[in-house]
């Protein structure tokens, strides 16, 4: 019998003198039956394209900017994306924050409207499975979260957003887009538009039946022009976090003193009382510490979108 300390020994005499182990890395041989496993339609379903994403409450701020515009947020779980658009020759759509961005290909139908109907299309297959027609979402995990479409108008607000409900018409005729029948009843989409920066909003509020809608200022919904505004409007009104809350100049948490958390939870309140969510912009991004405090104090408060440049830092926050 072969005792312990012996054992010990010959354990470490291999360990010292044959190759490194494999401690938490994939050795050859799983990595050969992954390779065929991935080559195989077995391992393959058709809505996989989102599999594992998770969706977080997050507004991909300035997603025109980014490297992949749409599929960046998505990767990351975003709920809601954005793009600037110009009105160029009444018909043409550039993506950009500034006209000096803009490009003959950077176009609203490029970067978002093909790519999100892409998306969809394969999250709704048309197979001898499916019984009756579905309209799941991006989410693969959560198909029936819709995905906030921001869309913030540069030029002339009527004309540009009379080309953007235009624009909208592909998703349109496949029943994609979030819908407002008889300025009533609500039917949930996979796509929820919301017209920002120059919206004109007697282009909203007054139709009856549209699949668009308007992002109203939060801080003032109180005021008599947006009064009568409600979440069939309005899903998600929008304000300024440093004008409306005011200057952080704090680091430690509480990060709002109280008269701040006051403004905070009556904007928010108002705009719940009326079924909109809240989402405020211009949030402090440095330092590090201050904007990941005013981050989790807003959700904790119950905003309904965290707006985002850096997307993996706040992906770290869920």
């Amino acid at each position: 019998m072969i005792s312990p300390l012996v054992l010990i020994l010959t354990v470490i005499v291999v360990l010292v003198s044959g190759p490194d182990p494999v401690i938490g890395q994939i050795t050859s041989g799983l990595q050969s039956i992954l390779k065929n496993t991935h080559l195989s339609r077995d391992y393959g379903y058709p809505t996989d394209i989102t599999r594992d994403l998770l969706p977080i409450p997050v507004h991909s701020h300035n997603d025109y900017w980014r490297e992949r515009p749409f599929y960046t947020g998505l990767s990351k779980g975003c709920t809601s994306t954005e793009a600037d658009v110009w009105l160029y020759n009444g018909t043409l759509y550039k993506v950009g924050h500034d006209q000096s961005a803009l490009t003959h290909e950077r176009t609203l139908e490029s970067l978002y409207i093909n790519p999100i109907l892409d998306i969809l299309e394969r999250q709704n297959p048309k197979s001898p499975f499916v019984t009756s027609p579905t309209r799941n979402g991006v989410w693969d995990t959560t198909p029936d979260q819709t995905l906030y479409f921001f869309i913030d108008v540069k030029t002339s607000g009527h004309d540009t957003f009379q080309a953007v409900i235009e624009a909208l018409e592909p998703l349109r005729e496949r029943g994609y887009l979030t819908t407002l029948e008889g300025g009533k009843n609500l039917i949930n989409g996979p796509v929820t538009v919301i017209g920002t920066g120059d919206t004109p909003l007697d282009m909203v509020a007054s139709v009856a039946d549209r699949d668009y809608f308007f992002d109203a200022p939060l801080a003032h919904l109180n005021d008599p022009k947006y009064s009568d505004i409600t979440g069939l409007v309005s899903p998600i009104a929008s304000t300024n976090f440093a004008e409306a809350v005011g200057k952080i100049t704090r680091d430690t948490d509480p990060i709002l003193d109280e008269d701040q958390l006051k403004a905070l939870r009556d904007q928010i309140a108002t705009a719940n009382k009326r079924g909109i969510g809240a989402r405020y912009w211009n949030t402090p991004s440095w330092p590090v510490r201050q904007r990941n405090l005013v981050w989790r104090t807003l959700l904790r408060e119950g905003v309904t979108l965290l707006n985002a440049d850096d997307l993996d830092a706040v992906v770290a926050q869920f």
